[in-house]
């Protein structure tokens, strides 16, 4: 589902923070920045920019708008394992 941009807090050109699982192994998760740009493929939308790929902003992610944030809910979820 994406997120309604007139509704989004985010606009172009913000840096965000988001928990990203390594494709290769599902249990190890980091907290990496990435970059709010225009969907190249429809640029009324908006994207994540990360690891030279465009993902959705969409609620299937989970996207901080700072560090300390994106931490926090990191150790809520992993912090035990």
């Amino acid at each position: 589902m994406e997120l309604n941009n007139e509704l989004s807090p985010y606009q172009a050109g913000d840096v965000v923070y988001v928990m990203y699982r390594n494709p290769h192994t599902q249990s190890v998760a980091n907290i990496q920045e990435a970059a709010v740009v225009h969907n190249p493929d429809d640029p009324s939308q908006l994207a994540l920019f990360l690891y030279e790929t465009y993902y959705p902003l969409d609620d299937e992610i989970a996207v901080y708008q700072t560090a300390d944030q994106a931490e926090q809910a990191y150790q809520s979820y992993f912090g035990d394992i």
